[in-house]
Order: C-alpha cells, then sequence, then structure tokens
C-alpha cells in the first residue's frame, strides 16, 4: 500500500466556488492557499481577502467554525506562484472561458510540483481541451474535479479524467475526496456538462417544454416536483432561481455548443422564458427576481403568458397528491401513466422523457447506470435516481410505455430506445442494477462497485436499488430487538444499538433497551456504539425525550407520574458514563434535547461534520433534565482550573438558555458539546466504521470509566450574577416572563442552588435539581401552552 496524503491545497480563484471550496479544506484541517488576481487598489491580495470575509457572511455556513477563516493563506499570481511547489492538489475554480483558464495554466504550470494532482472545478467543459498544452507529465497528472453548490453540503463530486489521466491520479483524488472531505465520488466521461448537469439539466428543459405543454404554472409545477416527487423540496423553478438564471443559462448553452448532433438537440435552446428574464436582469434570488418575486412578505410567481408576477401558491391537485403518495412503485407509474388529469399526465411525461434521454445516452456519459443514480441523488437532491425510478416501477412495462410514446410522436425525439432495454442480460434481471453490479452499455457488462481500499471504510454503502446491497436496518447478528431499539454486532468485538423509534426519540422503550445494551456490552463486549442506519441519508441522531409517550402519566398522575420516568433516564445515563467498557456516540444530524445528553454521556463522541446538537427544551417551556445542566457545571469547573468557574459557565448557560444548537460539529465543539479529542468525521458512510475503531482503540488501552469526582460550583455568588442580567433582559423586552423564569431555573441549577461559592457538590445533587425544576415547569400553564404548540404545529410558542 502507497499512501496519498494530501498535505496542501491550492485553489486558484477565489470566486463563489473557489472561496468554499477553500473553506471546506480548512474544515477538514487540510492547509489551503487561496489564489486570485492581484488588485488593482489596496493591498495585494485585497481580492482574496474580500472574498475570505464574505465566506464568514454567506449562508449556509460554508465554514464549520467562522473563527477557521484565518487558516486560509492568500495568495496572488503575480507574487506567490512559488507556494505552488508546497501543494499536493492544485484545484483550478476560475470563470468558465477555455482561454482563461488556458493563459492561467501557463503561467501555473512550471510551478507545479512533479508529483502533484492538477485538477479544474469546470461545470461542463471539455477536460480533454483543458489540457491541451501540457506536456506528457502533466496532462496524466490532470482530470477535472467538479465540486457542487454548495461544496460543504452537496455530497457529490464527480472526477472526469481524460485519456491521458493515469489511472492512479484518479484514485488517488477518490481516496482524499471520499474520506478527507467527505464526498460521494462518481466517474463521469469528458462529454459536455459530465453526468449530473447534463442529466438534470435536460430535466428542467423537460419540464420547462411540458409545463407549458400542459399549461401549468411555476408553482404547481415546484410543487408536484418538489418533496412530493422525492427531490429538492425548492421543486424545478425556485431551484433555477438559487442557482441563478445567467448559470443555468450558461450550462445550456454549452450544450447547444458542444452537442449539435445530440437526437435531443432541439430541447437544448434556451426557453424564451428563460432567455428573456436574464435578459431584464432578473437572475433569480441574487437579483431578488426570476421565475419568483418577494413582494414584501408575498411571493409572487412569474405568469409565463403576460411576463408579470402575480399572486403564487398553487398547489398540486388532491387527486395527483393522493397518487404521489401511493407506496408502491409499480401501481403509481400506472396511475400517473394513465391519469387523465393535466398534471399527472405531465408527470408521467417527465419520466419518460427522462427514461428516454439516460437510456440512450448511457453509453457516452458514465461507465455504468449506478454512476448516473448516484450523480443525481447527490448534485440534484433526489432520494431516489432516475435508473432506480425506472427499474422499481417494473422495467419492461415502463419500457414498453416509453415506447408506445416515442412511436406515437409523443416523447421529445424520435430516436428509439437502445435494444438492450428489451433484450439481453437487464431484460432478463429486471433491470440495470443487480447484486453483480449495474449495467455499463459500452462493455454490455454488469461492473461491481469500486474496491478501493477508501470503501472499506463504508460498513453500508449508499445502496441502489436492486443491487441487494446489505442494509444496516437488518445486517449482522440482532441480539435483540423490539419497536424501540435494534441491538446487533457483526462479529468485530463492538455490540451497536441502534434506535428505531421517529427521530430517535427516547422514551421508555428506548431506555429499556441501553439498560440492556450496557449490561451485555460490558459482559461480552470490547464497547457500545450508539449508531442508527438512516445517519447517513440525513437522519437524526435523536430528537431529545418522547414527551408524548409520558403524555398519559402526565395526565393520570401529574407531575410525579413522570418523576420515575425522569429519574430512569437520569439513571440510565450516568449508567453510560460510568460504564465498564467505552461508549461511543455515533452523531449525525439532530442531537436535540435528550439526544444532546445522550451523546454527553458517552465515554466519547464520533460525529459527522453536519451534526447540529444542542439543548432546546426552553423551545417547550422545559429545561434540560437528563443530565445536560450537571454536564455544564462539570465542564465549567474543569475548564477553569482554579479561576472563576463563572466565566466558563456561561457559556453552558446561554446555550441551553437561548437553546443554542451548533450549526456544525466544528462549533459543537467550540460550544463545548464535543470535547476536543472528540473525533469529526467527513463522510457520513465512515462514521460507524470510525466508531468501532474509538470503541475497540479505547478498550484495548485498558479502558476505565471516569472516577466519580464532586463538582465545584459558584453557588448563590453566580445565580445572583446570572440572574441580574437576565432581570435586565425581561425588563428592557428582550424576554419574555416565562423565558425570564426558565433562565432564572438553569442559572440556579448550573450553579449549584442557594449555598456558598465555591462549594463542591455532586453529580447527583445537581441531577435532582434538574428533575425537581422539570417537573415543577410541567405543572406550569406556559409550558403546557409551548408543549401543546409544539405538538401542534411543529414550531416553538412564544408567550
Amino acid at each position: 500500500m502507497t499512501n496519498f496524503i494530501v498535505k496542501k491545497v491550492a485553489v486558484l480563484g477565489a470566486g463563489v466556488m473557489g472561496a468554499q471550496i477553500a473553506a471546506h479544506c480548512v474544515n477538514a484541517k487540510v492547509p489551503v492557499v487561496l489564489f486570485d488576481l492581484p488588485a488593482k487598489e489596496g493591498p495585494k491580495n485585497g481580492i482574496v481577502l474580500r472574498a475570505i470575509e464574505n465566506l464568514k457572511k454567506l449562508s449556509p455556513a460554508p465554514l464549520g467554525n467562522k473563527e477557521h477563516a484565518a487558516l486560509i493563506e492568500v495568495a496572488n499570481y503575480e507574487d506567490d506562484l512559488a507556494k505552488l511547489a508546497e501543494c499536493d492538489l492544485i484545484i483550478e475554480a476560475i470563470a468558465e472561458r477555455l482561454d482563461w483558464k488556458h493563459d492561467l495554466y501557463a503561467k501555473v504550470a512550471p510551478h507545479i510540483a512533479p508529483n502533484a494532482i492538477f485538477a479544474s472545478n469546470t461545470s461542463g467543459l471539455s477536460i480533454t481541451k483543458l489540457s491541451e498544452g501540457f506536456d506528457a507529465d502533466l496532462k496524466s497528472r490532470y482530470c477535472g474535479v467538479h465540486f457542487f453548490n454548495p461544496p460543504r453540503y452537496m455530497h457529490l463530486v464527480e472526477i472526469i479524467p481524460t485519456e491521458f489521466t493515469k489511472p492512479e491520479i484518479s484514485d488517488q483524488l477518490e481516496g482524499f475526496l471520499t474520506t478527507t472531505l467527505g464526498k460521494g465520488v462518481v466517474r463521469a466521461k469528458d462529454t459536455p456538462n459530465f453526468i449530473a448537469n447534463r442529466v438534470g439539466v435536460f430535466g428542467i428543459l423537460a419540464i420547462v417544454h411540458e409545463a407549458e405543454k400542459f399549461g401549468l404554472s411555476v408553482d404547481v409545477v415546484d410543487d408536484l416536483t418538489g418533496a412530493k416527487l422525492g427531490r429538492a423540496k425548492s421543486g424545478t423553478f425556485r431551484t433555477a432561481d438559487v442557482v441563478g438564471l445567467d448559470t443555468m443559462g450558461h450550462v445550456i448553452k454549452t450544450m447547444q455548443d458542444y452537442l449539435p448532433n445530440d437526437p435531443f438537440a432541439a430541447v437544448y435552446k434556451t426557453p424564451a422564458v428563460l432567455a428573456g428574464l436574464v435578459e431584464k436582469g432578473a437572475l433569480g434570488q441574487k437579483t431578488g427576481a426570476g421565475f419568483y418575486k418577494k413582494v414584501g412578505k408575498e411571493i409572487q410567481r412569474l405568469d409565463f403568458a403576460t411576463g408579470e408576477y402575480v399572486t403564487g401558491g398553487g398547489k398540486a391537485a388532491d387527486i395527483v397528491a393522493r397518487i404521489l403518495k401511493e407506496k408502491d412503485p409499480v401501481k403509481k407509474m400506472k396511475a400517473l401513466r394513465e391519469s387523465t388529469n393535466p398534471q399527472g399526465q405531465f408527470l408521467w411525461a417527465i419520466f419518460r422523457d427522462a427514461f428516454h434521454y439516460i437510456a440512450i445516452h448511457l453509453d457516452s456519459i458514465a461507465d455504468n447506470a449506478r454512476e448516473i443514480d448516484f450523480a443525481m441523488r447527490w448534485g440534484f437532491g433526489w432520494n431516489v435516481g432516475p435508473f432506480e425510478t425506472w427499474q422499481a416501477a417494473g422495467w419492461t412495462q415502463v419500457a414498453n410505455w416509453v415506447k408506445e410514446d416515442i412511436d406515437a410522436g409523443h416523447a421529445l425525439c424520435n430516436a428509439p430506445l437502445p435494444a438492450w432495454v428489451f433484450e439481453g442480460p437487464v431484460a432478463e434481471k429486471g433491470g440495470v442494477h443487480t447484486p453483480e453490479g449495474s449495467w455499463s452499455a459500452v462493455s454490455k457488462s454488469f461492473v461491481p462497485r469500486s474496491d478501493l481500499a477508501v470503501y472499506e471504510r463504508q460498513q453500508f454503502r449508499a445502496p441502489v436499488f436492486g443491487s441487494g446491497a446489505i442494509d444496516g436496518r437488518t445486517a449482522g447478528t440482532t441480539v435483540f430487538e423490539d419497536d424501540s431499539v435494534r441491538l446487533w454486532h457483526s462479529g468485530d468485538e463492538v455490540l451497536v444499538i441502534s434506535l428505531k423509534t421517529k427521530m430517535h426519540v427516547i422514551g421508555q422503550g428506548v431506555i429499556a433497551g441501553f439498560k440492556m445494551a450496557l449490561a451485555e456490552a460490558a459482559k461480552n463486549y470490547k464497547g457500545l456504539v450508539i449508531w442508527s442506519a438512516d445517519a447517513a441519508e440525513g437522519g437524526a441522531f435523536s430528537a431529545g425525550a418522547d414527551l408524548q409517550s409520558a403524555l398519559p402519566a402526565f395526565m393520570q398522575g401529574g407531575a410525579k407520574a413522570v418523576d420515575p420516568i425522569i429519574r430512569e433516564l437520569q439513571d440510565t445515563f450516568m449508567a453510560m458514563k460510568y460504564s465498564n467498557v467505552p461508549v461511543v456516540a455515533a452523531v449525525a444530524g439532530l442531537a436535540l434535547g435528550g439526544g444532546c445528553e445522550m451523546a454527553l454521556h458517552a465515554s466519547k463522541r464520533v460525529a459527522s461534520i453536519e451534526s447540529y446538537i444542542g439543548l432546546v427544551e426552553v423551545g417547550v417551556g422545559l429545561i434540560p433534565a437528563g443530565g445536560g445542566l450537571k454536564e455544564a457545571a462539570a465542564r465549567a469547573y474543569k475548564e477553569a482550573k482554579g479561576t472563576d468557574i463563572l466565566q466558563f459557565l456561561k457559556t453552558g448557560f446561554t446555550n441551553a438558555a437561548t437553546a443554542n444548537v451548533s450549526k456544525s460539529a466544528l462549533e459543537a465543539q467550540a460550544m463545548g458539546y464535543l470535547k476536543e479529542d472528540d473525533v469529526i468525521v467527513f463522510n457520513p458512510y465512515e462514521l460507524l466504521h470510525v466508531a468501532k475503531v474509538e470503541a475497540r482503540a479505547m478498550f484495548d488501552k485498558g479502558y476505565r470509566p471516569p472516577l466519580k469526582a464532586p463538582i465545584q460550583v459558584t453557588g448563590r455568588y453566580g445565580y445572583g450574577t446570572i440572574k441580574a442580567q437576565l432581570v435586565n433582559m425581561r425588563d428592557g423586552g428582550f424576554i419574555s416572563a416565562h423565558d425570564f423564569k426558565l433562565g432564572e431555573m438553569i442559572a440556579e441549577i448550573v450553579s449549584g442552588g442557594d449555598i456558598d461559592q465555591g462549594s463542591f457538590v455532586s453529580e447527583q445533587w445537581i441531577l435532582d435539581m434538574e428533575r425537581k425544576a422539570f417537573l415543577e415547569l410541567l405543572n406550569h400553564p406556559k409550558t403546557q401552552e409551548r408543549i401543546m404548540g409544539m405538538m401542534q404545529t411543529g414550531k416553538p410558542v412564544r408567550n
């Protein structure tokens, strides 16, 4: 094995994409130098410095921790080209002009280190043409690397090798992108717009064409093609506004210029409505108007017929919405095909157009069907890829329907479906995805998944429908399973507990499962990992305590009846903290309230970069009662190291009193919810592997739980100081009377209560205070209003 370690990255071009790629490198602790032209006025690196400053203002945030912006090294092409020699990977991300890129390449090529990878982040230009003028050695180390916007959040990166690119270059780059930057890599062929933009932009053009044909407005189309279809909730036209209509126009023009002989070339014509908007400077969200325009508080839509903005809010017809809720994909597609409603006919048409297009172009744009499905899932936010959709709906039946439409002249072009669709291995297997691999139209075989070493870190790789991939919900050996939890292992000496409740909320079943897991792990395993099977697909770690399940007890016996439930939760988390084998929380997504407290009581946390952690109980008029405030007090005492504890307590108090939730794992570290030695993982598919590695390593090093030690608290001094600030906020109208009460209770608990400053208390002392306050608040009418409001609307009530 030869290690390829990227010690430093250079990004050429400090525009929107270049600066955000640099930011994500810094997120991953990869040193990065960001280049741009020397500024004509002011500091010579002014362009780059302004770009870095702008990173702090962007939403969603490109940086996991805004303070890390200072870690990006600044450079310009006039003074700093020698810095390129220090870099193992150089990513060019300047404007999409072939001549500009060639001019820059001539400048930088002499300074590129002999083993460095050179890549262009072009969204659609020919990589082979871009490499013209390089010597043979640099050509062999050059490829395309297409990040999707925004680079931190979009899982997809396309690697586009040329015929000159050495295979090991693509492999090394894929390893770095997958593990270090956390991406889902797809290998694309060097064709215009590669895979995702090629298929995705064709899909948008087809939707525009079919929407006009069936007389549907932009808001209705967005409702039909958004979450109801299992795609990005912004739908089609709103997504175009977010991307930028000028950007959309550029990608369409690439297809017009470079694909004149494509069977679908007529569809690549820039829609008149898009051309008109661009001409007027209505480029979407960045200019305040595009297909939509915000007028006051109202979102208006463009009327295609008049070109004016009118009141929006159109939705899918009830009958079509009901079809889209159908769970059986075969019945759903049949219902759309046979629908007499224009919206149903529209949906069948866009499915047909997509199936037609990907079948015809599979051989030219991708090595196999899997790459197209992943490209659309990871780059365009589809839950299910187009080939997967076709296969799930009944391969042969759907193929015959598409053929009928082509023959009848209803399709967007008259090119027939390829023969492999109807005969041979694909027809025999019922689709393009099989356990052996996914169909390659070039090699006429089913191609297995990549066996690069980096994928050994993914116990459950992203599946495709029909591949028979092992599922984390059922894999391994089950030790125990009920409706709340599954305890299981893979024969690797680590027990895993997976929560099965909705949003992985913590009720009595989960608590009972944890007790069983802790006893089983201590007896037979090296450690216990808390991990859920939907961690990589955006599932929650845990959204907290299941208040709904506690309601019957409260209704029957009041707050006193809830006391044993809270006590049992506290005892379980304490048992986790003092377990004789390490407990590792594999955190991804939401870890709120009790979910945050569960993670805090683990021996160690392995967190996905996209972890949103916080104590949010005040949103429902309660205070944390699972030991979250106790942990804040303990952390402040430990960090103070003999100095004024109150200065360190303020962070924990503020986090809980304002329901502050981290926007990344890096921010959670700064907030104190993750410790410095906790591990941050960038690829969520690697979360389970890393958590198991940590658990085994801790055990093998002779793990012992922490000794139970008293906590020094600030007592009346700390409580009084914080309360005085709360009084000012209440009297100034910044917080309500009930918010004041909640803040006062939190201040009292984290300060240890009515005792002398510097007193020592046990963990149980603070836990008892948490529980007492929680039960008192349960009886409070304002809290009850907040709980009911949250259950009815899902939104916090401010009263």
